[in-house]
């Protein structure tokens, strides 16, 4: 995947970061529970009575967001470099790393932090360095 790093403003990404912020203090205190992306979608796998709704609302909201700011501006095309497999393989390893790590980058580093939670700090450190050492050695050992 490339960056077009000349289209890049900070100015964007502040915006989009208060709002996925203010977007899950708000989840926290109307709903009482955490913005955890891969919790929501995993409760969905042992659903129990009146959980389905706002999960399913929730995660129709992730993917109808797009869908809506396609009506008022033309989508940005990203360009990745993977093949299916390694899409599918990456997905897999992303989904059974967030059951281990109880949970994923939204709830440890969004909801976790923003808590003080020790625990999601050690979770967002060791996800970070597993990023950041599977990025050098793909590019730099791999040539990837």
């Amino acid at each position: 995947m490339t960056i077009d790093w000349n289209a890049f403003t900070p100015w964007h990404a502040a915006a989009g970061g208060a709002a996925i912020g203010l977007a899950a203090a708000l989840f926290l205190l109307v709903n009482g529970r955490i913005a955890g992306i891969s919790g929501i979608l995993g409760g969905l796998l042992t659903p129990q009575r009146g959980d389905i709704g706002w999960r399913l609302a929730f995660l129709a909201g992730l993917a109808g967001a797009p869908l809506a700011y396609a009506l008022v501006a033309a989508l940005p095309s990203p360009q990745i470099d993977a093949g299916y497999g390694a899409l599918v393989a990456a997905g897999l390893l992303v989904g059974v790393g967030t059951r281990y790590g109880s949970g994923c980058t939204s709830g440890h580093g969004v909801c976790g932090l923003s808590r003080l939670s020790p625990r999601s700090l050690a979770a967002t450190a060791a996800f970070m360095a597993a990023g950041f050492v599977t990025v050098f050695f793909a590019r730099h050992v791999l040539g990837i």
